[in-house]
């Protein structure tokens, strides 16, 4: 595919065929997801493939607490796991809400479970003494994980970028093994789509994109 259609139609798929994913295609698709850029060229990621059904069972467990406060805020009306205020659901609401399905069966039906960790001794936090949630790190890791969904685009297959069993990430390190020194990151499910996707829609530049100032003139190209 040309390279702007698949950027256009790299979806996030949730439903997969049995198809397998072979070795090769996945040593494609990460040999060239592996050119992502990192703070430093220090390429401090780690990626763990997981087909083990006891193992993904497990992390589908992980994902259930983040999950339900997800769907809980969702109900309410709120952005779910907003940080800039608590969430409005009482703990026993979220406790009782009900695991939508489609958050937790792609880290079950994907022909593989991609867990994405990044050595935080290898990246340039320079926002770790603001007054807010740390987003900088995620430069150093996340190119890697699109790069590795266009690569998918590219070869016929799909998956999904989740972070709902990054909130228990004492727990999803101590099932997988992973250092103290480690983040997790994303846990991105990849298989073959059910059905392939098409153009997406998203908002246009002129609604996102300003000129000099936050406040500026809408860019219109």
């Amino acid at each position: 595919m040309e390279l702007y259609d698949v950027m256009r139609t790299t979806a996030a798929i949730r439903e997969f065929t049995d198809d397998p994913l072979p070795d090769d295609v996945l040593a494609r698709i990460l040999d060239n997801a592996r050119f992502a850029p990192s703070g430093g060229n220090r390429q401090g990621a780690h990626l763990v493939l997981v087909t083990d059904r006891a193992t993904r069972e497990a992390l589908a467990e992980l994902n259930k607490p983040a999950v339900r406060r997800y769907a809980a805020q969702q109900k309410a009306g709120e952005t779910p796991w907003n940080p800039l205020a608590p969430p409005g659901p009482s703990a026993e609401e979220i406790a009782a809400t009900e695991v939508p399905a489609y958050f937790i069966t792609p880290v079950l039906t994907a022909a593989v479970v991609v867990v994405v960790c990044v050595d935080l001794g290898m990246v340039a936090a320079t926002d770790q003494h603001l007054d807010r949630v740390g987003v900088v790190s995620g430069a150093s890791v996340y190119p890697l994980v699109w790069n590795m969904l266009l690569a998918a685009r590219q070869e016929g297959f799909g998956g999904t970028f989740t972070t709902m069993a990054v909130a228990e990430e004492p727990a999803v390190k101590e099932l997988l093994g992973i250092p103290d020194n480690y983040a997790v990151a994303a846990v991105v499910p990849l298989g073959k789509p059910v059905r392939q996707p098409h153009m997406l829609r998203r908002q246009p530049v002129e609604e996102f994109v300003t000129r000099e100032r936050f406040d500026g003139e809408p860019f219109v190209g």
